[in-house]
């Protein structure tokens, strides 16, 4: 068995990032030790996949950032276009094997970290206050810690009760043009001009890393996902007919889901194990953003540490935020507002600072009263009035 301070489940975004700072949370003496547990090769590996930011001047991850941008655009359905300029902030895309390298560069000096490759299946507190954390390694034999403290990012195995229950699912290709048809300075963070679904919204995300390559994305808001091939024919109508790029060669993909809930999910553990990430309710309810909350959630935890506090995560996003992005989820689903007209209202009335500091969380009470006038205020006010009322149910098994 290896006794450790910490034991972090989960080797994604949110597991590399707490590794990445618990080392430097006090002195060479004091520093906790640190056990990072990811999953072996295989099936319960995450797949690749890539992280959006922003971000004032320079940032902790920069080296592994594969492009970055000033200006944001967002496209109505019928073409009408919002052009924003977000300086001194920077809107980033870091590739998840670009950080992994990153982190484990980092960590490489550092004895008080490790990594472990096990599938994690069981995390139990113990009557002597400490957690161990039983799995199996690549070969199927076992693998046993023991901890002060355990934070795990895996998903809850059943979704904490909600009123609502959306998911942002995507898939995108990474793409190469014969022809020059991307702009590298821009952004389109919403493009409405793709069909929209019976229920929910669509739009295209082109993230440009060259005049010739991209990450395109199709994404819905939705209540499932789609099949493989129904993904690539939004793509493929987006690609050639909504942005005209003429012959395409897809250099990969990738494909995700992210829970768009009102769930409540814990927010002072009374153990020693905590939640973290998305398990910790570090995605944002209404736009499906996470990375940058995992970050001020790892600077929180290694504060704690440093001062010798029982390390709980800190709420990602204040109470009004989080009944705003309640609010907003509701109106969707019930079809109360138009997703794609609600959107592109924000970001042409909105000015472009104060728009991504509320979706940041970070915004003080007058300014979210007026971001809110900026949406179909009777359709919200009568969500809003109509929400205690409503029953959080668990999620379907």
């Amino acid at each position: 068995m290896l006794d450790t301070d910490i034991v972090i489940v989960g080797a994604g975004a949110a597991g590399l990032s707490l590794a990445h700072r618990l080392p430097a949370a006090g002195a060479r003496r004091t520093a906790p030790s640190v056990a990072l547990v990811g999953a072996p090769p295989g099936p319960l590996r995450a797949p690749a996949r890539t992280w959006c930011f922003w971000e004032a001047g320079p940032g902790r991850f920069d080296p592994a950032v594969t492009a970055s941008w000033e200006w944001l655009r967002v496209r109505g359905p019928r073409g009408a276009v919002v052009r924003r300029h977000i300086a001194p902030l920077r809107y980033k895309m870091i590739r998840s094997d670009d950080f992994e390298s990153l982190v484990d560069r980092d960590l490489a000096g550092r004895p008080l970290t490790r990594r472990v490759e096990a599938t994690v299946t069981a995390v139990a507190a113990q009557p002597d206050g400490t957690v161990r954390v039983r799995g199996t390694d690549a070969a199927g034999g076992p693998v046993e810690l023991r901890a002060r403290w355990v934070f795990d990012s895996r998903p809850t195995p059943r979704p904490p009760a909600a009123r609502t229950r959306l998911l942002q699912h995507f898939r995108g290709w990474f793409v190469r043009t014969e022809r020059p048809v991307f702009d590298p300075a821009v952004v389109d963070l919403m493009d409405f001009r793709t069909p929209q679904p019976a229920r929910g919204l669509s739009f295209g995300y082109v993230l440009p890393t060259g005049r010739r390559t991209a990450l395109v994305e199709y994404t819905e808001f939705g209540p499932a996902p789609l099949t493989r091939a129904a993904y690539d024919r939004a793509l493929d109508d987006y690609t050639r007919r909504v942005l005209g790029t003429g012959a395409t060669r897809i250099l990969s993909t990738e494909q995700g889901v992210i829970p768009m809930t009102d769930a409540l999910f814990p927010r002072r553990p009374a153990g020693p194990v905590f939640p973290i990430g998305v398990a910790g309710g570090a995605t944002r309810p209404s736009t499906g953003y996470t990375f940058a909350a995992v970050q001020r959630q790892s600077d929180a935890v290694a504060g704690a540490v440093r001062a010798g506090r029982r390390p709980v995560p800190p709420p990602p996003y204040p109470a009004r935020a989080r009944l705003m992005d309640a609010v907003l989820l509701r109106a969707l689903d019930t079809g109360r507002v138009d997703g794609p007209d609600l959107f592109f209202r924000l970001f042409d009335r909105v000015p472009a600072g104060r728009l991504l500091r509320f979706l940041d969380g970070r915004t003080l009470l007058y300014e979210d009263l007026v971001v809110g006038a900026r949406t179909p205020v009777l359709p919200m006010l009568r969500t809003a009035a109509e929400l205690p009322w409503l029953r959080r149910r668990p999620a379907a098994p």
